[in-house]
């Protein structure tokens, strides 16, 4: 098996949804099993000047940035599409994602290698069978609630790249019910 673990967290050392992320795929990965880390919270740049929407720009009229940026995509897509299984270990922000998950989203979603357009709507091209564990962290936004953006953000992207197999490990609210931790760490044994 091919694991793919994304953390997105800004708050390294200190992070919760890290640590979780961390015990969940020690949980899930053997010995023969391949994995790919990525911390997706440092050095994933914003897609900023790009001609085209879903990174459609004739190769020859790429700027040297634009073939940077189309190489370092690739490589995110490669990863995305090799794994397995994928671990995003997420906190809420203002009630929302991280700015740098959104960015590597952005590089992600590639118009005719990850999803295509058909008249009906998006189609995604990823799907294949993986398995997407969420694990989703707040100060005090209860997953799932009229006010988490996160989480609902990131099934909808995955779901536009075709991965609908999407399981959450909530360990929300740490700042008012500790015990959520605890629970998502018996989620995590009791796989």
């Amino acid at each position: 098996m091919n694991i793919l673990h994304l953390d997105s967290s800004a708050r390294k050392e200190e992070s919760v949804s890290r640590k979780i992320a961390k015990e969940l795929v020690n949980k899930l990965k053997k010995n023969n099993d391949q994995l790919v880390y990525r911390d997706i919270s440092s050095n994933i740049p914003f897609v900023a000047g790009i001609k085209g929407a879903g990174f459609i720009i004739p190769e020859e009229d790429r700027t040297e940035q634009d073939k940077e940026l189309f190489k370092f995509s690739d490589e995110l897509v490669d990863e995305v599409l090799a794994a397995d299984t994928i671990v995003i270990s997420t906190p809420i922000y203002n009630f929302g994602p991280p700015a740098a998950a959104k960015a590597w989203f952005d590089l992600v979603a590639r118009a005719g290698k990850t999803f295509k357009y058909e008249p009906t709507g998006p189609i995604g091209l990823i799907g294949g069978g993986k398995k997407v564990y969420l694990v989703v962290t707040s100060g005090g936004v209860p997953v799932d609630s009229p006010v988490d953006f996160c989480t609902p953000w990131f099934k909808q992207a995955l779901n536009f790249l075709g991965i609908s197999d999407i399981e959450i490990i909530d360990s929300s609210q740490l700042n008012i019910n500790d015990d959520n931790l605890k629970k998502a760490q018996e989620k995590i044994n009791n796989l």
